[in-house]
């Protein structure tokens, strides 16, 4: 029997772009995810907050891995909206993802993204977003 985060953590090892910003996904389970990701200088934008981009891709990966938890695998993003709460600085970014709703193609799914500095949570984006299961090609 595969272990999901086992399972998880390969796929995630498979995206340049999540290895290339250090991403790693810490907790897999049916219906949720969690991924975490050390801020560094890098991923900063001029006012010294960690870039919208970098919160964004975080809501999208965690959602994508909770709804594809429920949905077998296989999955994309069909949409997701993000809202900042405020600026993402710390030392590290928590995004942890909850299915709301499932069937058999869709998924709809939560995600909080969570700055962490000096022990203390600081909650700096909400996401929600659709999880659909590829079709195969023709």
């Amino acid at each position: 029997m595969v272990d999901l985060l086992d399972l998880g953590q390969s796929v995630l090892k498979a995206q340049p772009f999540s290895a290339y910003i250090g991403a790693q996904l810490v907790s897999l389970a049916p219906g949720s995810a969690v991924l975490t990701l050390d801020i560094r200088p890098e991923l900063l934008q001029q006012h010294g907050f960690v870039h919208g981009g970098v919160v964004s891709y975080l809501v999208d990966n965690a959602l994508a891995f909770a709804g594809g938890s429920v949905l077998g695998g296989n999955v994309v993003t069909a949409e997701y909206k993000v809202s900042f709460l405020r600026p993402a600085k710390g030392d590290q970014l928590i995004a942890r993802a909850t299915v709301e709703a499932s069937g058999a193609r869709l998924a709809t799914v939560r995600c909080d993204v969570i700055a962490m500095q000096a022990g203390k949570e600081s909650r700096c984006a909400i996401g929600l977003g659709t999880i659909v299961v590829l079709s195969p090609g023709p």
